[in-house]
């Protein structure tokens, strides 16, 4: 049988696991106390995240080619989508034939004026000297009115030309804008990204016909870069627009992301599930989201990705002092956001 251990050596055991349990306690409540946060300064659990931004054909069209695959980084104006514009080209050239031939009927119009102009000139003429014969007694009266008849017949024939003139010009003008639209409708069918960012979903495929506003890529705007949290209404209530933040990821809890609150939810609701425990989700809460400053997000776009799991911080109180912890920040110039 076993050889039971002696009182003395049982003392020593009881008293080792005694001193064991002392160490573990104090070690939590150690680490308890340097979690803690200041007065002042409250926090919950979010994720980073950014600005959704879809890439969409104005009108339908084919997709003739994607310039970008999921992942891709992207910088505003760069093209990513090119669309078949054929039948649209086909619609621009018809167009600039119909301007062609406006201009023509407007130099005719022109040329029109020029010479009722110079037939008015003669016929006043003719009419002066017909005027002075017939008072000299030199001339019939028939042959005066018929002078009449005809300058009056070529004042109304400008009138008729200067009318035409006009409908020259406008029809040169509607022609003009016409091959305009449809310039711009060439120009729209090449999509371009608005944002810095990178592209989350390619949703069509070379072939593929695009409904009007049919999305093609849906982009995250990095250069928007937020994370929100859910604050229960007494703290909530002291949260202010503009108020200092501060953001970690927890890949790396030792250094922060200092921010600013952009928003506070001006109703309470229900915390998402994968943000809050169990008993912080049976609450209403508020929700709070504390943006990145853009030229800080800009220095490292390249390195952002959204969903990363961290904890935003919120000052309620201006007086409150950031933990150390806290106090050790990205530099706008070295070290990633996320990685």
């Amino acid at each position: 049988m076993p050889k039971k251990p002696s009182k003395r050596a049982l003392k020593w055991i009881i008293g080792a696991a005694a001193v064991a349990l002392v160490l573990v306690i104090g070690f939590r409540y150690w680490k308890s106390r340097q979690n803690k946060l200041p007065e002042g300064i409250v926090s919950g659990n979010g994720r980073l995240e950014g600005k959704l931004v879809d890439v969409a054909a104005k009108e339908p069209l084919r997709v003739k080619e994607l310039l970008v695959d999921e992942g891709a980084l992207v910088k505003p104006g760069q093209v990513l989508v090119k669309l078949d514009t054929v039948t649209l080209e086909a619609e621009l050239a018809e167009a600039k034939a119909s301007i062609d031939a406006a201009q023509e009927r407007l130099a005719v119009a022109r040329a029109s004026i020029v010479k009722q102009t110079s037939e008015i000139n003669l016929a006043t003429i003719e009419v002066e000297r017909t005027e002075r014969l017939v008072a000299d007694g030199a001339g019939s009266q028939r042959e005066l009115d018929v002078r009449r008849t005809k300058l009056e017949t070529t004042k109304a024939t400008l009138a008729e030309a200067q009318a035409t003139l006009q409908t020259a010009t406008q029809g040169v003008a509607v022609a003009q804008a016409n091959a305009a639209t449809i310039q711009t409708r060439i120009d729209d069918a090449t999509l371009t990204s608005p944002v810095t960012g990178r592209v989350l979903y390619r949703l069509a495929e070379t072939g593929e016909v695009l409904a009007p506003g049919g999305k093609a890529l849906t982009l995250v705007n990095l250069e928007d870069i937020y994370m929100e949290i859910f604050l229960p209404s007494e703290q909530a209530a002291g949260v202010k627009i503009g108020a200092e933040g501060r953001i970690t990821v927890d890949f790396d809890p030792h250094r922060a992301v200092a921010g600013y609150v952009s928003f506070v939810s001006p109703e309470a609701q229900f915390t998402p599930k994968q943000v809050e425990t169990r008993s912080e989700r049976e609450k209403l809460m508020f929700r709070v989201k504390i943006q990145v400053p853009k030229d800080l997000a800009t220095q490292y776009v390249e390195r952002i990705k959204t969903g990363v799991r961290g904890v935003g911080y919120v000052k309620v109180k201006d007086s409150a002092v950031w933990p150390a912890r806290l106090q050790n920040l990205v530099k706008p110039t070295a070290g990633p956001l996320a990685e």
